[in-house]
């Protein structure tokens, strides 16, 4: 096998189809692995990573968060290494499929005849995995030599929350010795020319209101009944989530991460067809911009549930406090190295806040400026969704997108308390 462009051989012995790059040969092998929840092959993704530190002739290191979840941890060591470093961060995990509602075999990295890889993971997040790698092996076969430190990081369980995994690494010691100044995580793909950036996230609260109510039998109109205050409260909810929906429309300044998104997803109670249930539980899915005050938003919530009735209560299965945001003014020298690395390669970036959640939060909790940024553009957003794909074209482009930003990122010049 002979080298390509992005130097050494690539793959230790693996056989890759004839003509076709490397880099993609590569991102197709990764997608093969079956890291997919709810119970990922991790020991999979640690044997390929482990291949790839000996190719790159990094050094690794492996951080068990939490039992059965490892964070492994490939270190390019700058030639001023007290300086802060670089985080490339990305997780291995994948969400489940359901097959019968794709062309293909999820995990099978079809290539169709236009270039489109079909996998889950594709665009969330293999293919910046496998990006950042392969920016970095092409900085190094150049013979590159970095200001700042790179390291690149591999996470567990981000889909599933990332309870075992940023969550619980950012309070280790060994995420602390890191020295992180600033980090680079996932982001969304684009339909049109230009690229989407973020710079913040929504929070995510997952609640449930419970309703007690009087029992009784299904042939009587009973008084104070849980569904009556069921009811209530899932008007109150809904009522709110068409105001967002309509704020959301009728702006041409907001994105999706701009206003607060409601969604009823569970719904519990009853015993039989003939018995007034004594008790009733809904429960939402909420996502709060970081513009929103989370304090006066629950006595909303509060408020909503005292209406509903008495003795209405809600409890969090999750609720996530954090309001932190990534600089984005060019007089920011992190995000001036990123926005000028961008522009310098014709890059139009759409600066959002994002809709969804991902490790980046727990990131800029500890304080760490963090961007999130996939390099997709002309692409349908995807993620999560059936037959999710990303074209090789767009992933290759992306490669070269990496290697611009890591260069200018690790050639910031050292901040006044560094020196």
């Amino acid at each position: 096998m002979l080298p390509d462009k992005d130097g050494p051989v690539v793959g230790g012995g693996k056989s890759f189809p004839e003509g076709e790059d490397l880099s993609v040969s590569l991102f197709r092998e990764y997608l093969r692995l079956k890291t997919v929840h709810p119970d990922p092959d991790y020991d999979a993704a640690l044997r390929f990573l482990d291949r790839i530190a000996d190719e790159l002739d990094l050094p690794m290191r492996k951080i068990e968060v939490c039992p059965g979840r490892v964070v492994s941890i490939m270190t390019w060591e700058g030639t001023n290494p007290t300086l802060k470093s670089i985080l490339l961060n990305s997780h291995t995990d994948v969400v489940p499929v359901y097959q019968e509602h794709w062309k293909y075999d999820a995990f099978s990295a079809f290539k169709d005849a236009e270039g489109n890889i079909y996998a889950r993971g594709s665009q969330d997040m293999k293919c910046v995995t496998i990006q950042y790698i392969q920016a970095v092996r092409r900085l190094k076969a150049e013979g590159r030599k970095l200001m700042r430190t790179v390291h690149l990081m591999f996470v567990p369980d981000e889909e599933v929350g990332g309870h075992k995994g940023m969550e619980t690494f950012v309070k280790h010691p060994e995420f602390q010795k890191l020295n992180i100044g600033f980090a680079l995580d996932e982001g969304l793909a684009n339909p049109g020319e230009a690229f989407t950036v973020f710079y913040g996230e929504r929070n995510p609260w997952w609640i449930t209101i419970h309703c007690p109510g009087s029992p009784g039998h299904g042939s009587r109109f009973v008084e104070n009944t849980a569904a009556e205050k069921l009811r209530h409260v899932i008007n109150s909810f809904l009522d709110f989530r068409q105001k967002e929906k309509h704020r959301l429309n009728t702006s041409e300044c907001f994105t999706l991460g701009d206003v607060t998104t409601v969604n009823m997803t569970m719904v519990k109670g009853g015993v039989a067809y003939n018995v007034i249930p004594a008790e009733m539980d809904v429960s939402f899915d909420l996502r709060i911009p970081p513009t929103v005050n989370l304090q006066e938003f629950e006595r909303q919530i509060k408020e909503w549930c005292k209406e509903a009735g008495e003795d209405v209560t809600y409890e969090f299965a999750q609720k996530h406090m954090n309001q932190n945001l990534t600089c984005t003014e060019e007089s920011d020298p992190w995000w001036n190295a990123f926005s000028a690395a961008c522009k310098a390669m014709n890059i139009t970036l759409e600066k959002e806040i994002f809709p969804a959640a991902t490790d980046s939060r727990f990131i800029r909790a500890v304080g760490i400026p963090a961007i999130g940024f996939s390099p997709m553009n002309r692409t349908p957003i995807l993620l999560h969704d059936h037959n999710e794909y990303l074209n090789e074209h767009v992933f290759l482009k992306g490669i070269s997108v990496f290697e611009r930003l890591i260069s200018a990122l690790t050639s910031v010049p050292a901040f006044p308390d560094e020196t």
